[in-house]
C-alpha cells in the first residue's frame, strides 16, 4: 500500500481562469443619503422609511381582498405627478384596473397600464422605456419561458424576481412587487424572495373592521416593525394619523376585564384596549381562547398569577381579545393582560383614566420596558391621567411621566389591591 497526497481541486464552474481583483473601500468613508420619492400618503411614507429609494425593490404581501392592489394604485397615481410610472397586472385586465381607478377617482392619473405575465416581454419594455416606478401585480403570475415549470412555482418565482430586480437596480427603477400569502399568512414562494428585496411589507387587517395595517418586517432604508394605519372607505384607503383614537373609539368605561395598554409599534406609540373574560367552564379542560396576542404568553401570565399571586383561575374559561383586530407581539403587554384578567375575575373595573404597560417575569417581578417616555406622552395627549408601570432599573435615569400620575409596580402582587373589591 502506497500513501498518496490528494490533489487540490477547485469548485466546479470556476476552473483555472482567474477573476479580477476586488476593490475594497474603507469603512470610515462618507456616503450621501439616497434620494427619496415621496408619495404624499404619510402612513405609506412612514413605513418605507421616508419614501421610495431609486433602484430599490419592495415586496408587499397580504390576504386576498385586503387592499394591496388598491393601495399600490393610489400610491402609483400620486407618484406619477413627479415621475413616469407603470402598473403591470398579471391577474386583471386593463378594463378592470381602469374600473378600480375610476371608483377611486384616479382615472386622470398619468399611469401606464399593461396586462402581461411574460418576464421577457416586461424586461424588454423596461429596457426601452425608462420608468421611475413599476408595479408588478403579482409575482406569482409571472413566468420565464426558459423554465418548464408553471407560474407560481418556486423556480419561476425565484427566477422571475431575480431578473426583475436586476433590471430595476440597473435602470434605477423603484420596483413594487405584490406577493400572495399562504394560509399561515406568510408570503408564498421561496424564502429567498424576502432576502432578495430591500423591503418587505405585510398588509394586515380583519374583514370585520374597516381599518388596515401596513407593517414593515424588513427595510434596508428605514426602521423595521414600523406600521401605517389605513381605513377602508368608499374612496379607497384613507390614512389614519392618530390610530390610538381609532382603537379606543368604542371603548366602554367602568366595565370589568378591560385595560388600556400603552404599546409601541416601531417608533410610534399606540394605545389599544385589551379585553378579558373569565367564566366558569362546563368542560373538564378549561378553554383558553386568544385573539391578537400570543397564546403561549397568556399561559405564562396565568401560571404566574396562580403560583406567585395566589389567584385561582384554573377551573375557568379564559378569553382574551385585543380590541380592533390589532396584533400585539411585544412582551410589554404582560402587565395589561394580567390586570384585565384580575379585573375580569374580581368584577372590579380598571380605572378608566389609567394606562398600563410592563413585562412580567416567571418569579412575578415586573420588568421595565423601553421607550416609556413616548408611551406616557401619547397617553397624556389622549386625556389619560394615571399610569401603572414598572419602576425604572437602578442604573436607569428617571424618565418624564408625560404629566401622568405614575404608580410604580415592582411585583405582580402590587396590582391586586387596585383591582379587587374591598370587603
Amino acid at each position: 500500500m502506497v500513501e498518496e497526497a490528494a490533489r487540490e481541486t477547485v469548485p466546479r464552474g470556476i476552473g483555472s481562469a482567474k477573476g479580477r481583483v476586488i476593490d475594497f473601500q474603507p469603512l470610515s468613508g462618507t456616503s450621501e443619503s439616497p434620494p427619496r420619492r415621496i408619495s404624499g400618503i404619510g402612513e405609506f411614507d412612514r413605513v418605507t422609511g421616508g419614501g421610495l429609494v431609486a433602484g430599490s425593490a419592495l415586496l408587499i404581501g397580504g390576504d386576498p381582498g385586503i387592499g394591496k392592489s388598491t393601495l399600490l394604485l393610489q400610491v402609483t397615481a400620486l407618484l406619477s405627478k413627479g415621475g413616469k410610472c407603470a402598473y403591470i397586472s398579471g391577474e386583471e385586465a386593463i378594463d378592470q384596473v381602469r374600473l378600480r381607478a375610476s371608483r377611486l377617482g384616479l382615472e386622470k392619473a398619468a399611469v401606464d397600464l399593461a396586462a402581461a405575465t411574460s418576464v421577457r416581454d416586461i424586461l424588454t419594455t423596461l429596457e426601452q422605456n425608462r420608468y421611475d416606478v413599476v408595479v408588478i401585480d403579482s409575482i406569482q403570475t409571472m413566468y420565464l419561458d426558459t423554465l418548464d415549470s408553471a407560474p407560481g412555482t418556486v423556480a419561476q418565482v425565484r427566477a422571475s424576481s431575480q431578473e426583475l430586480i436586476r433590471v430595476a437596480k440597473k435602470r434605477g427603477t423603484c420596483l413594487l412587487i405584490v406577493g400572495h400569502v399562504t394560509k399561515d399568512g406568510q408570503i408564498a414562494g421561496p424564502r429567498v424572495l424576502e432576502h432578495m428585496v430591500d423591503t418587505v411589507l405585510y398588509f394586515e387587517g380583519d374583514r370585520g373592521h374597516s381599518f388596515r395595517i401596513l407593517r414593515a418586517v424588513k427595510n434596508r432604508f428605514g426602521a423595521t416593525d414600523e406600521i401605517g394605519v389605513f381605513e377602508m372607505a368608499g374612496q379607497g384607503l384613507q390614512e389614519v394619523t392618530n390610530p390610538s383614537e381609532l382603537f379606543l373609539a368604542q371603548r366602554q368605561q367602568n366595565v370589568s376585564g378591560s385595560a388600556v395598554f400603552a404599546g409601541m409599534e416601531g417608533t410610534r406609540p399606540v394605545l389599544v384596549e385589551i379585553q378579558a373574560l373569565v367564566a366558569p367552564s362546563p368542560l373538564g379542560t378549561p378553554r383558553r381562547a386568544v385573539i391578537g396576542w400570543d397564546s403561549g404568553r397568556l399561559s405564562m401570565v396565568l401560571a404566574v398569577l396562580e403560583a406567585r399571586c395566589g389567584v385561582a383561575i384554573g377551573p375557568n374559561d379564559v378569553y382574551l381579545n385585543v380590541a380592533g383586530g390589532l396584533k400585539i407581539s411585544e412582551p410589554a403587554a404582560d402587565l395589561a393582560v394580567a390586570a384585565a384578567l384580575v379585573s375580569a375575575l374580581s368584577g372590579e373595573p380598571v380605572p378608566a383614566e389609567m394606562v398600563i404597560c410592563g413585562e412580567i417575569g416567571l418569579s412575578g417581578e415586573v420588568r421595565a420596558v423601553p421607550q416609556m417616555e413616548q408611551r406616557l406622552k401619547e397617553a397624556g395627549k389622549l386625556g389619560f391621567g394615571r399610569a401603572l408601570a414598572p419602576a425604572p432599573a437602578k442604573a436607569a435615569k428617571a424618565q418624564p411621566n408625560g404629566g401622568l400620575k405614575l404608580t410604580e409596580v415592582r411585583h405582580l402582587k402590587d396590582i391586586l389591591p387596585l383591582l379587587t373589591k374591598e370587603d
